[in-house]
């Protein structure tokens, strides 16, 4: 499938209507910014080379912005409310946790408030095609880790993140129809 129908309604997006398409990618307003000032994008490799180069060099208040669009891993109920932002992009990331056992729940639940209290922002991962169990065992591994550690595999993960729903967007823009 070829992007450029997408790149081009990409491109030709009102400021607000693109920076919401952006903000469903990642919630760092400054990330945004850069995204929105990069525009237009002259294709598909350009685009993801600017979304990992603005991504580069933000602030740790701008990364730990970007993990608030996030709910806890496991925590679907939080997805539903409180993160309606990112619905329509992030459909599917967390699909393995809902076939997850009681007891994988609850120590997710268990990682996921352990996390937080040591590293003051919520366990990131990306967590497409990763089941519930996998994702307890790379919380259960990095628990241990500094903080500076932590936070450079969070901002890795969110970049992963915003890498693929990017695509997600391109996916959806080209499917689009004009109305």
């Amino acid at each position: 499938m070829s992007n450029s129908l997408a790149l081009n309604r990409l491109n030709a997006l009102p400021e607000n209507d693109a920076l919401h398409v952006f903000m469903q990618c990642c919630t760092s307003s400054k990330w945004v910014e850069r995204m929105l000032n990069a525009l237009p994008v002259a294709d598909k490799t350009q685009l993801v080379n600017l979304a990992n180069e603005h991504w580069k060099n933000l602030t740790e208040n701008d990364y730990l912005e970007a993990f608030e669009g996030h709910p806890k891993i496991g925590d679907v109920n939080s997805l539903r409310a409180k993160y309606a932002n990112t619905k329509a992009l992030a459909s599917g990331e967390q699909s393995a946790v809902d076939n997850a056992t009681e007891t994988v729940l609850t120590q997710l639940a268990k990682g996921n408030d352990d996390y937080l209290q040591k590293f003051g922002f919520i366990f990131i991962v990306c967590a497409t095609g990763k089941s519930a169990e996998e994702m307890l065992t790379l919380l259960q591994k990095r628990l241990p880790n500094n903080r500076q550690t932590e936070l450079v595999n969070a901002v890795e993960e969110q970049r992963k993140i915003f890498q693929i729903r990017i695509e997600k967007m391109l996916e959806h823009l080209e499917e689009s129809n004009d109305d």
